[in-house]
């Protein structure tokens, strides 16, 4: 005989034609709620990682795993904070650099930070070089009084490459006049764009040299470090604060931008408590339907009950009646929701260009396109939890069946 037996009339039961084509109904419906709410899921979650993996990587484009500097204005022997750093088995490049704050001045004002580089080993740190849109960052040579824009930032200040702009920063120099900032015309030689307003409108890149002798610096205000595990900056930061000694502080990317990613974290875990609230209520029909078969079944029951079957055996037969709605709900969303997380992008794309409309204008958004990032992490959780409303689902009325009394159940057959 076919064993387990629970498992053989829960699977007869399926297949066969329902008196009560209400049940059907109802079992579909709850089909297709699980299905919607696990696709939904599954998709919401994908482009909840979409964005947060677009603003890591955009502001990991201009921003550095983790930076060295000084407890004070400059970085003590930076000759030897560089080398401590590039002996680190965990850092893949290091580059100097000097930062200060500016004003720049050309048909308009705009403030902006000044970050000086050297060239031929900011790609070590950064990738900002992928991101000119004109010139190049070789051009940023020593002497040279060249700078590179932000595109946002060029356009605020009405300017263009082989325009001048004339930079002011903080460092006061004594005059018959007075005393007056340092100011030094500069020749824009690119422009660079990253996709992050903060970035694109507020940053200028020029040579390290030069950014020194603006701010009559002898050396740089920091190192820049790129690490293979961008995740693993801050035992990495602790390790190398310990090496170099107390007169530095090593700050990672988590640090700079622990508020933003914090939050993106937190408006994640909140969208998955939602929806996953929703699945709940799509269980709920799972529940009706369950309850109206054992209503339904409560002569085949009895017969089951007289021929020797135990409670145990009846709530086994009701609870894969239930688990076998559960997992068709979910194998279509699974299926579904990873479908349309992968071919998201191209149908907001396709819904605006047929439709004319905008969902995220690069005007207003950093990010100007829905992204979608599919983790299989999520889906693997998502179908888990959906599982486990399922079967909780099916305790009760599997419960109420094994509860029922053959002799009054076929008191009127």
């Amino acid at each position: 005989m076919f064993r387990p037996l629970e498992l053989f009339i829960g699977l007869r039961y399926a297949r066969a034609k329902r008196r009560n084509q209400f049940i059907s109904f109802i079992s579909t419906v709850s089909i297709v709620c699980i299905s919607i709410s696990v696709i939904a899921l599954i998709t919401v979650m994908s482009v909840m990682n979409g964005f947060d993996y677009q603003m890591r990587t955009r502001i990991l484009g201009a921003v550095s795993h983790a930076t060295v500097s000084g407890l004070g204005d400059g970085l003590h022997d930076w000759r030897r904070a560089l080398k401590v750093a590039e002996a680190n088995p965990h850092v893949l490049g290091a580059a100097p650099y000097v930062e200060s704050e500016a004003m720049l001045l050309a048909q308009r004002s705009g403030a902006a930070m000044l970050r000086g580089i050297e060239p031929a080993l900011e790609p070590k740190v950064v990738d900002i070089a992928q991101h000119m849109v004109a010139g190049k960052l070789d051009e940023l040579t020593p002497g040279s009084w060249n700078i590179v824009l932000g595109r946002d930032l060029a356009l605020s200040l009405g300017v263009g490459v082989g325009d001048r702009v004339t930079v002011a920063v903080q460092d006061i120099r004594s005059s018959p006049f007075g005393s007056i900032p340092r100011m030094r015309a500069f020749h824009v030689v690119g422009l660079f764009v990253l996709g992050m307003e903060q970035f694109d409108s507020g940053l200028a890149l020029v040579n390290m040299s030069d950014a020194e002798k603006l701010n009559s610096l002898t050396g740089p205000t920091g190192i820049r470090l790129r690490l293979d595990d961008l995740f693993n900056a801050r035992p990495v930061a602790a390790e190398l604060e310990h090496q170099l000694g107390q007169v530095y502080q090593v700050q990672t990317w988590m640090d700079t931008n622990a508020n933003l990613f914090a939050a993106l974290s937190m408006e994640k875990m909140v969208m998955f408590i939602i929806l996953s609230l929703i699945i709940l209520v799509a269980v709920i029909n799972l529940i009706s339907m369950l309850m109206m078969l054992v209503t339904d079944k409560q002569s085949d029951i009895a017969i089951l009950r007289t021929l020797g079957a135990t409670p145990r055996s009846i709530m086994g037969t009701f609870m894969v009646q239930g688990l076998l709605v559960g997992f068709v709900g979910i194998g279509f969303g699974v299926g579904l929701g990873s479908l349309l997380s992968w071919r998201l992008p191209g149908i907001i794309k396709w819904i605006e260009r047929v439709f004319h409309v905008t969902f995220l204008s690069p005007d207003v958004y950093y990010i100007s396109e829905v992204p979608s990032r599919l983790d299989w992490h999520d889906v693997g959780w998502v179908a888990l939890l959906t599982f486990v409303f399922s079967l909780l689902a099916t305790l009760y009325p599997a419960w109420r069946a094994s509860r029922t009394q053959p002799a009054q159940a076929l008191r009127y057959e």
